[in-house]
C-alpha cells in the first residue's frame, strides 16, 4: 500500500506544470471533448507506465542492493533538481482536424510526450525502489489522472489558481528527502 500511496502522491505533484499536463490543457481547449481526451490519457499512461515499471523491476535484477541504493538516491536527488525546471510546450496547432479522432490523437501524442518525462523516470525509480510493479504502476497512473483529468474538465481556470512554483518546490523537497533516505539505506 505504501508503494501505491507514495507513487500516487509523487507523480501527482511531479505532473503539475509538466509538459504532458500542458498537453492535456491544449487538447482540452482545442477539441472541447473531455471524455475521449481523459480516456486517451488513461490508456496512454497505463501503457507508458507499465513499460517504465517493467524497466524498474528489471533494473533490480541486474544490480545489487548497494548499487541500487546509490543509483536510486542520486536519481531521486536529480529528479528534485529537474522539478525546479518548469516545462514549456511549443504551440504546434496547425488548425487541421485530428487524423485519428480526439481519442487517437490524445493517445498517441500523450504516450509520446510521456517518453523520457519526469513522471516516467519517477515510475522507473519507484518500481525499482519498492519492487511492487502493480502497485507502483497503479499509483503513478492514478497520480497522472489526478493531475490531468481536472485540467481537461476545468481547462485554463485551474491553471490560474494553482501556484505551480510552490508545487514544484514541494515536489523537489519530497524527491530530495526520498533521495537522502535511499542513500542512508532507509526503505
Amino acid at each position: 500500500m505504501e508503494a501505491f500511496l507514495v507513487s500516487t502522491g509523487i507523480v501527482t505533484l511531479a505532473e503539475m506544470g509538466d509538459k504532458t499536463q500542458l498537453l492535456a490543457l491544449i487538447l482540452a481547449v482545442r477539441f472541447r471533448k473531455p471524455w475521449p481526451i481523459v480516456l486517451g490519457i488513461l490508456i496512454a499512461t497505463l501503457a507508458n507506465h507499465a513499460l517504465a515499471g517493467a524497466a524498474g523491476a528489471w533494473v533490480t535484477t541486474m544490480v545489487g542492493p548497494q548499487v541500487l541504493r546509490w543509483v536510486l538516491g542520486v536519481s531521486f536527488i536529480a529528479m528534485a533538481v529537474w522539478m525546479l525546471i518548469p516545462d514549456k510546450m511549443d504551440d504546434g496547432d496547425t488548425g487541421q482536424p485530428p487524423r485519428w479522432g480526439v481519442f487517437g490523437t490524445t493517445l498517441v501524442t500523450f504516450f509520446l510526450a510521456e517518453m523520457g518525462d519526469k513522471t516516467q523516470i519517477a515510475t522507473v525509480m519507484l518500481a525499482a525502489q519498492y519492487q511492487a510493479y502493480i502497485w507502483v504502476v497503479a499509483g503513478t497512473t492514478l497520480g497522472m489522472m489526478l493531475a490531468n483529468a481536472p485540467v481537461v474538465w476545468l481547462g485554463e481556470r485551474i491553471t490560474r489558481r494553482v501556484p505551480l512554483r510552490l508545487v514544484h518546490l514541494v515536489s523537489a523537497f519530497i524527491f530530495t528527502v526520498l533521495g537522502l533516505l535511499a542513500l542512508l539505506g532507509w526503505g
